[in-house]
């Protein structure tokens, strides 16, 4: 069996985070493993576990830092990782990066594929899906608990819903992305650490993946920005005191007169 699990680096979310020319400068901000992904990477770490002739390979694309990461998975314990890099894969929609992400996929071959639930930078969880639909292959999002039948060609997941959780079985290969309470992600040991450090990362450039501009999945960019901005600064609080009766006026007539939201 093999499982490609996807990752990404994303900025520390304890970073303070600042904008130039209404664009995240990223230069001097620590940078981690999307910590969705690391369930993701401990799910396929727990079937390996069951299944011994299981292979388990890491693909990301990004900038060369990206292969920080990509070391932190392998210390985790998997077995490869693959780095999606070259310069016309720079400043691409979220659809594309599906579309490369799929054609890397299918060069490898797969029977699972996990991806975290989202990356905790942009929140779109949109690579998942996409990349299931490219691929033409099952995808169920979300999951918090994930069993297979005795033969391994079935997956029944457990995944969050409103309001509670329902089982779904699938066939494989499938697509899963990880939600946090699936597992607790092992902590790198030190002889993974050292392990990591001589493990080759393999490169995938455009030309490996068949891909130019012209064959981008849209004509058009499915997603544009345009700048960023932080939130105003609020106001100070004010605390209305009186009866129920007169802190209702006085609200009201702070929402009206004041606020312009009455």
């Amino acid at each position: 069996m093999r499982i490609i699990v996807c990752v990404k680096q994303v900025i520390d979310t304890a970073a303070r985070i600042e904008l130039k020319d209404q664009k995240l400068d990223g230069t001097a901000l620590a940078r981690v493993l999307n910590p969705y992904d690391e369930f993701a990477i401990e799910e396929a770490l727990r079937i390996r576990e069951s299944k011994h002739d299981t292979e388990i390979v890491l693909v990301s694309l990004g900038a060369e830092c990206f292969r920080d990461s990509l070391r932190a998975g392998l210390a985790m314990g998997a077995d490869r990782a693959v780095h999606l890099m070259d310069p016309l894969f720079n400043n691409i929609d979220s659809l594309t990066t599906a579309y490369l992400l799929s054609q890397a996929a299918k060069l490898l071959g797969f029977d699972i594929i996990f991806c975290g639930r989202q990356a905790v930078d942009d929140d779109m969880a949109q690579i998942g899906p996409a990349l299931a639909v490219y691929l033409e292959i099952p995808c169920i999002t979300v999951v918090t608990q994930l069993d297979f039948l005795e033969d391994w060609d079935v997956a029944v997941a457990v995944r969050q819903i409103e309001g509670g959780t329902e089982t779904i079985e699938s066939s494989l290969p499938a697509l899963f992305t990880c939600q946090k309470g699936l597992n607790q992600p092992r902590l790198p040991s030190l002889k993974g650490i050292m392990a990591a450090k001589k493990k080759e990362i393999e490169t995938f450039d455009a030309d490996k993946l068949g891909f130019s501009l012209k064959e981008k999945p849209s004509s058009n960019e499915t997603l544009i920005h345009t700048g960023l901005s932080l939130p105003d600064r609020r106001g100070e609080g004010k605390i209305i005191g009186g009866s129920p009766n007169e802190v209702a006026t006085q609200l009201v007539k702070i929402l009206r007169e004041q606020e312009k939201v009455v």
